[in-house]
Parts: C-alpha cells; structure tokens; sequence
C-alpha cells in the first residue's frame, strides 16, 4: 500500500477497478483545511484521462510494474508492434496504451511499463525527445517574423508540428515527446 506521499509521474495504481498512471501531480496545503493532492490519472487499458483529488494521508493500492526496452516494429493499423531488446520476444499494444504514438517511428526504443502480476504491458513511455525529418512544409514568407512566428510542419511519421519560419522540407528537428512541440533543427 502507499499513500499520497508516494505519489509520483510513472506511479502505476489501482483505483475504480482498473489500473491507472499517474501523469501529473501537485500536493496543495492551503493555508486554511487539510492538504490535498490533485492529481491526472491516465487508464492504462482505455487511455480516457480524468482529475482527482486526494486527501493528504489517503491510501492507494500501488500496482508493482517493471520496465524493458523494447524497440517499435511497424503499426498493422490496429495494434502496435514491438520487439524487446534483451530477448527479441514480441508483444502488441493497442493505441490507447501509447503516450504519443503519432510521434513514433519504426525502430524507435521506447520502455514499457510492465505489470509483475500477470506480465501483461501497462503502457508506452517515449523518450524525452525524438528527432524526425520533416517531410512537407509551405516556404517562410520573409517579412513575416514579427516575433516568434511559427509554421504547421508534417514530420515522416505524420504527426504536425509548429516549426520556426527557418525550418524547411528534409530538416531533421528534434521534438519534445511530451508536449509534442518543436526544440531545436538537428545539423547533419
């Protein structure tokens, strides 16, 4: 059992007859009343997102997870493939497991969230960054940066992206996974 001082991003807990990650958190003691702490959980079966809140010292039944390196394979439209690095067996997850799965390219290495009890996969966690090669972008329009202008860019997994004015077709950038937003073009 843990309680609402184990909380964590990652922590893996059982709540409402079903298994939860923790994506947010912020322990809040108000000056007036008992502390809380507010929470974004996020199902690992279904994907749907919802708030809570916890009262401070509340109990949570943790669910006990390890995590493997797996590399992505391919996506057969319904599932996602992925092989693990360590003993090349292969597994598929549903969409709904995947942080940010319009991000990913194949042979990408990614941890997957295992649960102890039954080896089933609880979910995808990307790297802090990938880098993807933009495939189609319209041309900056010179005289249009008044301050921190930006463009829509489709990168080679088909995600879009706001990209600075400068970015062009085959720049490779690199992406922050979390936010999916653009950091920085990667120089050959």
């Amino acid at each position: 059992m843990a309680t609402t001082s184990d909380i964590r991003n990652g922590l893996c807990i059982r709540y409402n007859n079903d298994i939860y990650k923790i994506i947010e958190f912020l322990h809040v003691k108000p000056g007036k009343g008992p502390a809380f702490v507010r929470t974004k959980l996020k199902s690992v079966t279904t994907g749907k997102v919802l708030d809570n809140t916890f009262s401070a010292g509340h109990k949570l039944e943790d669910v006990r997870v390890e995590t493997h390196k797996f590399q992505f394979l391919y996506n057969d439209g319904e599932f996602y493939h992925f092989m693990n690095t360590e003993d090349y067996t292969q597994i598929r997850l549903l969409e709904a497991a995947l942080d940010r799965p319009d991000l990913m390219k194949e042979g990408e290495v990614v941890t997957v969230i295992i649960n102890t009890e039954d080896n089933m996969p609880l979910s995808v966690e990307m790297p802090a960054s990938v880098i993807l090669e933009v495939t189609h972008t319209e041309p900056g329009v010179k005289g249009n940066t008044a301050t921190n202008a930006t463009k829509p860019a489709t990168v080679e997994t088909g995600a879009e992206v706001n990209v600075p004015l400068f970015i062009n077709e085959g720049d490779k950038i690199k992406i922050e996974t979390e936010k999916g937003t653009y950091k920085e073009r990667i120089k050959d």
